[in-house]
């Protein structure tokens, strides 16, 4: 489980010489298992947000606790997952995965979990934009973290690509039953791919409205069609 405690944010504009207030005693809680996405408008601090939580940033003030245990730093619990390229292009699949395990058994079955099983000798730039996202998934899983950050991975796809890896991504984060904090700007993909969606409010950022998503996604090829897909998009774009 993931906690952040009255978390407040300042930074200091330079040029003007003023404070800036990005969050004032901001609370979260992600239970375990979830699939959180937190969608906002641009510049109301989500990642600033995801960077409070992977321990990179410290607040001003306020506490983030993983499990009930303060997160001071960086840590192998916590594992982010950018929109930036993060292979080594001069490694292969599996060198990839070995810079961060030395478990084989783990490799393959992260490697088979997420189809690249028979790319494992293949460098990143003989593999599709889709399959370098899921070798960065494969490589975050087999360090067993309790939590994944995904912030804005897919914003390099395609459309088409887009919607199959999120497809993909469904699939994998059932099987490997990980606590993933998802941020977006695309609205379709947070319905898509939640549990619970999280829209922010304008900075100072406060949690504006949480969206539960409960209907079942057995039919991956067919959610977008449903109505009640299409009442919680438009749903969260008036929220917004």
């Amino acid at each position: 489980m993931l906690e952040l405690k009255n978390i407040s944010h300042y930074y200091r504009n330079q040029s003007r010489n003023t404070e800036i207030s990005v969050f004032e005693n901001f609370n979260l809680l992600i239970g375990e298992g979830e699939i959180v996405s937190l969608v906002g408008k641009s510049g109301c601090g989500k990642t600033t947000l995801v960077n409070i939580i992977a321990g990179y940033t410290e607040p001003t003030s306020g506490s983030v606790f993983m499990n009930g245990e303060k997160v001071v730093a960086p840590g192998k619990d916590r594992i982010v997952i950018n929109q930036i390229h993060d292979l080594f292009d001069w490694m292969t699949v599996y060198q990839n995965m070995r810079l961060v395990s030395n478990d084989d058994n783990d490799i393959n079955k992260y490697l088979s979990m997420t189809r690249l099983s028979e790319f494992a000798d293949a460098y990143p730039y003989e593999l599709s934009g889709g399959m370098k996202k899921r070798l960065s998934l494969a490589r975050a899983l087999v360090v067993d973290p309790k939590f994944i950050i995904m912030d804005e991975p897919f914003n390099s796809l395609d459309y088409q690509l887009r919607e199959k890896f999120q497809e993909e991504l469904l699939d994998i984060v059932r099987k490997s039953k990980k606590t993933i904090l998802f941020v977006t700007h695309d609205i379709e993909e947070a319905v898509f791919l939640s549990d619970k969606v999280i829209i922010l409010s304008g900075r100072p950022t406060q949690i504006k409205k949480e969206i539960v998503i409960s209907f079942s996604k057995n039919k991956v090829d067919s959610i977008r069609d449903t109505e009640d897909f299409i009442f919680l998009k438009k749903k969260i774009k008036e929220e917004m």
